[in-house]
């Protein structure tokens, strides 16, 4: 699987790109893309529009990763992330790319395995990752690159869980891990029938049945006090 990286931003947009099986990782380009301080807003988006059209049209990757806008310094630095996020998007979307977006949180933690590291961990954590001789510079292709990874990682654990429930389907008429029929049988919680109480023993509530609050035992007396009602109401009035 081949999967692309884009750290967006308007001064400098880090991409990578990687391919993977989903145990073992090799790096095929990173970069950044760098914008001239000079230069007007809408050109910058523009250079970095044909730029990443380029690179994807080079790379031709399964899936475009994306960080999500989860914060920025003030609303001026959103807005221009905004803008970025939005030409790395048309740029993948024309290719007939996939999308995915993940929170900075989600990519540190699959990468590192804590949502607050610090960029110089993740560069070490993609240095050992991909094999390489030294960490990726500049660290926006460092991000981008574990956005990648990140998506990599997700998406087995995503079809992982699909296998294991699909295969932990019961047939009707199955045995829960407590050895008691019905309760894993359901496959909608309309059909879920709980487990009733009565006379100190488990039943099953057949279908149809009444639903409400389980049966509980009749409460005990001790002999003594039955003795004593016994007597109570035998005497004459």
């Amino acid at each position: 699987m081949r999967v692309f990286g884009i750290d967006p931003g308007s001064e400098r947009t880090g991409y990578g790109c990687l391919d993977s099986d989903g145990r073992r990782h090799r790096l095929v380009l990173c970069g950044a893309v760098r914008t001239s301080a000079t230069d007007a807003f809408p050109v910058k988006l523009a250079l970095i529009h044909d730029r990443l059209a380029g690179l994807l049209a080079q790379c031709r990757p399964e899936c475009v990763v994306i960080e999500s806008l989860f914060h920025a310094a003030n609303v001026r630095s959103a807005l221009k992330l905004g803008h970025a996020r939005g030409v790395a998007m048309l740029a993948a979307v024309e290719a007939g790319v996939e999308v995915v977006e993940y929170t900075p949180a989600e990519i540190k933690r699959a990468v590192v395995g804590y949502g607050r590291a610090e960029k110089s961990q993740v560069q070490q954590m993609i240095k050992l990752l991909l094999g390489l001789e030294r960490v990726p510079t500049p660290h926006d292709a460092a991000d981008a690159l574990a956005m990648a990874i990140c998506h990599v990682h997700l998406r087995g654990n995503r079809q992982g869980n699909l296998v294991d429930l699909k295969n932990s389907r019961r047939q009707p008429g199955s045995l829960d891990p407590r050895g008691q029929p019905g309760s894993l049988d359901a496959t909608s919680w309309r059909a879920y029938r709980p487990l009733a109480v009565g006379g100190g023993k488990t039943s099953v509530v057949p279908d149809g049945g009444s639903h409400g609050p389980p049966l509980r035992p009749p409460p005990r007396t001790s002999p003594l006090k039955a003795r004593r009602t016994t007597r109570q109401s035998s005497d004459p009035a």
